[in-house]
Protein backbone atom coordinates (compact mmCIF):
# COMPACT_ATOMS: atom_id res chain seq x y z
CA UNK A 1 0.00 0.00 0.00
CA UNK A 2 1.36 3.41 -0.97
CA UNK A 3 1.00 5.83 1.92
CA UNK A 4 0.24 9.48 1.24
CA UNK A 5 2.92 12.07 1.88
CA UNK A 6 2.75 13.15 5.53
CA UNK A 7 3.76 16.78 6.03
CA UNK A 8 5.30 16.37 9.48
CA UNK A 9 6.43 19.99 9.79
CA UNK A 10 2.92 21.16 9.00
CA UNK A 11 1.44 18.73 11.51
CA UNK A 12 3.84 20.01 14.15
CA UNK A 13 2.95 23.62 13.32
CA UNK A 14 -0.74 22.83 13.62
CA UNK A 15 -0.32 20.95 16.92
CA UNK A 16 1.70 23.76 18.51
CA UNK A 17 -0.72 26.40 17.22
CA UNK A 18 -3.67 24.44 18.60
CA UNK A 19 -2.06 24.23 22.04
CA UNK A 20 -1.31 27.94 22.15
CA UNK A 21 -4.21 29.13 19.97
CA UNK A 22 -1.63 31.48 18.51
CA UNK A 23 0.69 31.31 15.49
CA UNK A 24 3.08 33.69 17.22
CA UNK A 25 3.53 31.59 20.37
CA UNK A 26 3.76 28.44 18.26
CA UNK A 27 6.54 30.06 16.22
CA UNK A 28 8.47 30.93 19.38
CA UNK A 29 8.23 27.31 20.57
CA UNK A 30 9.29 25.89 17.20
CA UNK A 31 12.01 28.51 16.71
CA UNK A 32 10.70 29.65 13.33
CA UNK A 33 8.92 32.76 12.13
CA UNK A 34 5.24 33.43 12.62
CA UNK A 35 4.83 33.60 8.86
CA UNK A 36 6.36 30.12 8.46
CA UNK A 37 3.90 28.61 10.95
CA UNK A 38 0.94 30.33 9.34
CA UNK A 39 2.07 29.18 5.90
CA UNK A 40 2.51 25.54 7.04
CA UNK A 41 -0.93 25.45 8.65
CA UNK A 42 -2.54 26.99 5.56
CA UNK A 43 -0.79 24.45 3.30
CA UNK A 44 -2.06 21.64 5.55
CA UNK A 45 -5.60 22.97 5.37
CA UNK A 46 -5.39 23.09 1.57
CA UNK A 47 -4.04 19.55 1.40
CA UNK A 48 -6.80 18.23 3.67
CA UNK A 49 -9.52 20.39 2.14
CA UNK A 50 -10.76 21.61 5.51
CA UNK A 51 -10.34 24.59 7.81
CA UNK A 52 -8.47 23.78 11.00
CA UNK A 53 -8.77 27.24 12.60
CA UNK A 54 -10.95 30.28 12.48
CA UNK A 55 -8.67 33.31 12.36
CA UNK A 56 -9.81 35.90 14.89
CA UNK A 57 -8.55 39.46 15.49
CA UNK A 58 -6.88 38.18 18.65
CA UNK A 59 -5.72 34.62 18.30
CA UNK A 60 -7.25 31.48 16.85
CA UNK A 61 -10.30 29.31 17.38
CA UNK A 62 -9.92 25.65 16.51
CA UNK A 63 -12.65 24.13 14.34
CA UNK A 64 -14.46 20.83 14.91
CA UNK A 65 -12.27 19.28 12.23
CA UNK A 66 -9.17 20.55 13.98
CA UNK A 67 -10.42 19.17 17.31
CA UNK A 68 -10.77 15.70 15.78
CA UNK A 69 -7.24 15.79 14.32
CA UNK A 70 -5.47 17.19 17.39
CA UNK A 71 -5.58 14.16 19.77
CA UNK A 72 -4.34 11.84 17.01
CA UNK A 73 -1.34 14.08 16.37
CA UNK A 74 -0.59 14.53 20.07
CA UNK A 75 -0.60 10.77 20.61
CA UNK A 76 1.60 10.22 17.56
CA UNK A 77 4.16 12.85 18.60
CA UNK A 78 4.22 11.46 22.15
CA UNK A 79 4.83 7.95 20.85
CA UNK A 80 7.61 9.15 18.56
CA UNK A 81 9.22 11.00 21.47
CA UNK A 82 9.01 7.86 23.62
CA UNK A 83 10.59 5.79 20.83
CA UNK A 84 13.45 8.25 20.40
CA UNK A 85 13.95 8.44 24.17
CA UNK A 86 14.50 4.68 24.24
CA UNK A 87 17.76 5.23 22.35
CA UNK A 88 19.10 7.74 24.89
CA UNK A 89 22.75 7.07 25.66
CA UNK A 90 23.41 5.42 22.32
CA UNK A 91 21.70 2.18 23.33
CA UNK A 92 18.19 0.81 23.04
CA UNK A 93 16.23 1.13 26.28
CA UNK A 94 13.76 -1.68 26.94
CA UNK A 95 10.46 -1.08 28.69
CA UNK A 96 9.41 -3.65 31.30
CA UNK A 97 5.90 -3.52 32.78
CA UNK A 98 5.32 -5.28 36.08
CA UNK A 99 2.20 -5.45 38.21
CA UNK A 100 2.53 -6.44 41.86
CA UNK A 101 0.41 -6.87 44.95
CA UNK A 102 0.66 -3.54 46.75
CA UNK A 103 1.94 -5.07 50.00
CA UNK A 104 4.74 -6.89 48.15
CA UNK A 105 5.63 -3.85 46.05
CA UNK A 106 5.92 -1.44 48.99
CA UNK A 107 7.15 -3.77 51.71
CA UNK A 108 9.60 -5.96 49.82
CA UNK A 109 10.27 -4.97 46.21
CA UNK A 110 10.87 -1.23 46.45
CA UNK A 111 13.65 -1.42 49.06
CA UNK A 112 15.55 -3.69 46.63
CA UNK A 113 14.85 -1.98 43.31
CA UNK A 114 17.91 0.25 43.43
CA UNK A 115 20.17 -2.77 42.89
CA UNK A 116 18.19 -3.82 39.84
CA UNK A 117 18.34 -0.33 38.35
CA UNK A 118 22.08 -0.08 39.01
CA UNK A 119 22.73 -3.38 37.24
CA UNK A 120 20.29 -2.74 34.39
CA UNK A 121 20.29 1.01 33.64
CA UNK A 122 18.87 0.52 30.14
CA UNK A 123 15.66 -1.13 31.34
CA UNK A 124 12.80 1.26 32.05
CA UNK A 125 10.73 -0.45 34.73
CA UNK A 126 7.07 0.52 34.94
CA UNK A 127 5.51 -0.76 38.15
CA UNK A 128 1.81 -0.80 38.96
CA UNK A 129 0.18 -2.11 42.13
CA UNK A 130 -3.01 -4.08 42.70
CA UNK A 131 -4.89 -5.96 45.40
CA UNK A 132 -4.07 -9.39 43.91
CA UNK A 133 -6.64 -9.10 41.14
CA UNK A 134 -4.88 -8.62 37.84
CA UNK A 135 -5.38 -9.36 34.11
CA UNK A 136 -1.98 -9.74 32.46
CA UNK A 137 -3.32 -9.55 28.90
CA UNK A 138 -5.80 -6.70 29.38
CA UNK A 139 -3.29 -4.59 31.32
CA UNK A 140 -0.39 -5.29 28.95
CA UNK A 141 1.86 -6.60 31.72
CA UNK A 142 5.07 -8.52 31.15
CA UNK A 143 4.94 -9.94 34.68
CA UNK A 144 2.66 -9.91 37.68
CA UNK A 145 3.65 -10.76 41.25
CA UNK A 146 0.68 -12.47 42.89
CA UNK A 147 -0.14 -14.15 46.18
CA UNK A 148 -1.79 -17.54 46.20
CA UNK A 149 -1.34 -21.18 45.27
CA UNK A 150 0.46 -20.61 41.96
CA UNK A 151 -2.38 -21.95 39.82
CA UNK A 152 -3.65 -19.37 37.33
CA UNK A 153 -5.08 -20.23 33.92
CA UNK A 154 -2.70 -20.03 30.94
CA UNK A 155 -0.04 -18.61 33.23
CA UNK A 156 3.49 -19.68 34.04
CA UNK A 157 4.27 -19.15 37.73
CA UNK A 158 7.64 -19.23 39.52
CA UNK A 159 7.45 -19.40 43.31
CA UNK A 160 9.27 -16.64 45.16
CA UNK A 161 8.65 -17.40 48.85
CA UNK A 162 5.98 -17.92 51.47
CA UNK A 163 4.85 -14.98 53.57
CA UNK A 164 3.25 -16.49 56.71
CA UNK A 165 0.73 -14.38 58.60
CA UNK A 166 1.24 -13.47 62.23
CA UNK A 167 -0.29 -11.17 64.80
CA UNK A 168 0.88 -7.55 64.48
CA UNK A 169 -0.16 -4.66 66.70
CA UNK A 170 1.12 -1.52 68.38
CA UNK A 171 3.37 -1.84 71.45
CA UNK A 172 0.54 -0.42 73.59
CA UNK A 173 -1.86 -3.17 72.52
CA UNK A 174 0.85 -5.82 72.84
CA UNK A 175 1.25 -5.02 76.54
CA UNK A 176 -2.30 -6.32 77.09
CA UNK A 177 -1.54 -9.65 75.39
CA UNK A 178 0.12 -12.19 77.66
CA UNK A 179 -1.03 -15.28 75.77
CA UNK A 180 -2.79 -15.92 72.43
CA UNK A 181 -6.20 -16.37 74.04
CA UNK A 182 -6.04 -12.73 75.22
CA UNK A 183 -6.76 -11.73 71.62
CA UNK A 184 -10.31 -13.08 71.85
CA UNK A 185 -12.82 -10.27 72.26
CA UNK A 186 -10.63 -7.60 70.69
CA UNK A 187 -11.17 -6.00 67.28
CA UNK A 188 -9.54 -8.28 64.71
CA UNK A 189 -8.34 -7.06 61.36
CA UNK A 190 -8.02 -9.43 58.38
CA UNK A 191 -8.02 -9.70 54.59
CA UNK A 192 -10.83 -11.04 52.40
CA UNK A 193 -9.90 -14.67 53.32
CA UNK A 194 -12.41 -15.51 56.09
CA UNK A 195 -10.51 -18.44 57.63
CA UNK A 196 -7.25 -16.61 58.45
CA UNK A 197 -7.95 -16.02 62.14
CA UNK A 198 -9.53 -19.44 62.58
CA UNK A 199 -6.39 -21.07 61.18
CA UNK A 200 -4.16 -18.91 63.38
CA UNK A 201 -6.10 -19.73 66.56
CA UNK A 202 -5.90 -23.44 65.71
CA UNK A 203 -2.13 -23.22 65.18
CA UNK A 204 -1.75 -21.29 68.45
CA UNK A 205 -3.71 -23.97 70.35
CA UNK A 206 -6.58 -21.66 71.23
CA UNK A 207 -10.09 -23.13 71.37
CA UNK A 208 -12.38 -21.99 68.58
CA UNK A 209 -13.54 -18.50 69.66
CA UNK A 210 -16.77 -18.71 67.71
CA UNK A 211 -18.07 -16.08 65.24
CA UNK A 212 -15.82 -13.01 65.12
CA UNK A 213 -18.38 -10.24 65.14
CA UNK A 214 -15.94 -7.46 65.99
CA UNK A 215 -13.73 -7.57 62.91
CA UNK A 216 -12.78 -5.36 59.97
CA UNK A 217 -11.99 -6.70 56.50
CA UNK A 218 -9.42 -5.02 54.22
CA UNK A 219 -8.58 -5.59 50.58
CA UNK A 220 -4.86 -4.92 51.16
CA UNK A 221 -2.46 -5.48 54.03
CA UNK A 222 -1.19 -1.92 53.47
CA UNK A 223 -4.55 -0.51 54.50
CA UNK A 224 -4.68 -2.95 57.39
CA UNK A 225 -1.28 -1.78 58.60
CA UNK A 226 -2.46 1.83 58.63
CA UNK A 227 -5.44 0.76 60.74
CA UNK A 228 -3.10 -1.09 63.14
CA UNK A 229 -0.91 1.99 63.51
CA UNK A 230 -3.98 4.08 64.30
CA UNK A 231 -5.01 1.66 67.04
CA UNK A 232 -8.07 0.28 65.25
CA UNK A 233 -7.33 -3.31 66.23
CA UNK A 234 -5.04 -6.30 65.97
CA UNK A 235 -3.97 -7.39 62.50
CA UNK A 236 -3.02 -10.69 60.94
CA UNK A 237 -0.44 -9.84 58.29
CA UNK A 238 2.93 -11.02 56.90
CA UNK A 239 5.78 -9.66 59.07
CA UNK A 240 8.17 -10.10 56.12
CA UNK A 241 6.35 -7.30 54.33
CA UNK A 242 6.52 -4.89 57.27
CA UNK A 243 10.12 -5.11 58.40
CA UNK A 244 10.53 -1.34 58.36
CA UNK A 245 7.70 -0.84 60.88
CA UNK A 246 8.94 -3.72 63.03
CA UNK A 247 12.52 -2.44 63.10
CA UNK A 248 11.35 1.07 63.99
CA UNK A 249 9.23 -0.25 66.85
CA UNK A 250 5.99 1.22 65.47
CA UNK A 251 4.49 -2.25 65.55
CA UNK A 252 5.44 -5.50 67.27
CA UNK A 253 4.85 -9.21 66.75
CA UNK A 254 3.73 -10.36 70.23
CA UNK A 255 3.63 -14.10 69.39
CA UNK A 256 5.85 -16.23 67.18
CA UNK A 257 2.91 -18.31 65.97
CA UNK A 258 2.28 -17.91 62.24
CA UNK A 259 0.13 -19.54 59.58
CA UNK A 260 0.82 -19.87 55.87
CA UNK A 261 -1.99 -19.07 53.44
CA UNK A 262 0.08 -19.19 50.25
CA UNK A 263 3.17 -17.81 48.55
CA UNK A 264 4.21 -14.95 46.32
CA UNK A 265 4.72 -15.93 42.68
CA UNK A 266 6.24 -14.27 39.63
CA UNK A 267 3.78 -14.91 36.81
CA UNK A 268 3.56 -14.29 33.08
CA UNK A 269 1.29 -15.43 30.29
CA UNK A 270 2.46 -18.69 28.75
CA UNK A 271 1.97 -17.09 25.32
CA UNK A 272 4.23 -14.14 26.19
CA UNK A 273 7.65 -14.37 24.55
CA UNK A 274 10.42 -13.63 27.04
CA UNK A 275 12.36 -10.48 26.14
CA UNK A 276 15.90 -9.74 27.34
CA UNK A 277 14.46 -7.27 29.87
CA UNK A 278 12.06 -9.90 31.19
CA UNK A 279 14.85 -12.45 31.49
CA UNK A 280 17.03 -9.97 33.39
CA UNK A 281 14.25 -9.04 35.82
CA UNK A 282 13.23 -12.65 36.41
CA UNK A 283 16.81 -13.74 37.15
CA UNK A 284 17.34 -10.81 39.51
CA UNK A 285 14.04 -11.28 41.35
CA UNK A 286 14.50 -15.03 41.80
CA UNK A 287 18.00 -14.42 43.19
CA UNK A 288 16.67 -11.85 45.65
CA UNK A 289 13.88 -14.24 46.65
CA UNK A 290 16.47 -16.97 47.26
CA UNK A 291 18.29 -14.63 49.64
CA UNK A 292 15.01 -13.96 51.47
CA UNK A 293 14.35 -17.71 51.87
CA UNK A 294 17.81 -18.45 53.25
Amino acid sequence: MVRPHLPLNAFRAFEASARHLSFTRAAIELNVTQAAVSHQVKALEEQLGIALFRRLPRGLMITAEGESLLPVLRDSFDRMADAVERFRGGRLREVLTVGAVGTFAVGWLMPRLSTFRQNHPFIDLRLSTNNNRVDLAAEGLDFAVRFGSGAWHATEAARLFEAPLSVLCTPEVARTLKQPSDIIGKTLLRSYRPDEWTRWFETAGVAEPGPMRDSIVFDTSLAMMEAILQGAGIGLAPPAMFQRQLLSGEIVQPFRTSVSMGSYWLTRLQSRLVTPAMAAFSSWLMAEAEKARS
